[in-house]
């Protein structure tokens, strides 16, 4: 089982998210937390689940799609980091990936 590993600029990503669906619905904010978490938490056991994203393809980033949201994560042997949360209406900026 790989070890999950959340960057601190992930979870600054993630709660700047968070905090604006709060600003319209608090309680959709707090769901929307507890969905993300819970389905990360499936790279424990499958790591490769997520795909591999188009813009990303040689480099060694995947992305788990949690609407409305795709967050990165690399696979480095046995640990999984999440580095990057973002909407996915947002363009991706590669040195976002790279803090």
């Amino acid at each position: 089982m790989a070890r999950l590993v959340w960057t601190e600029p992930a979870l600054q990503d993630l709660e700047a998210i968070a905090d604006y669906i709060a600003l319209d619905k608090p309680s959709a904010a707090a769901r929307f937390i507890r969905r993300v978490f819970a389905k990360v938490e499936l790279l424990r056991k499958f790591p490769q689940i997520g795909s591999v994203p188009a813009e990303l393809a040689d480099l060694p980033y995947r992305q788990l799609i949690i609407s409305p949201c795709r967050n990165f994560y690399r696979i480095e042997g046995t640990r999984v980091y999440i580095v990057h949360v973002m909407r996915h209406e947002q363009m991706l900026r590669l040195e976002r990936l790279d803090r």
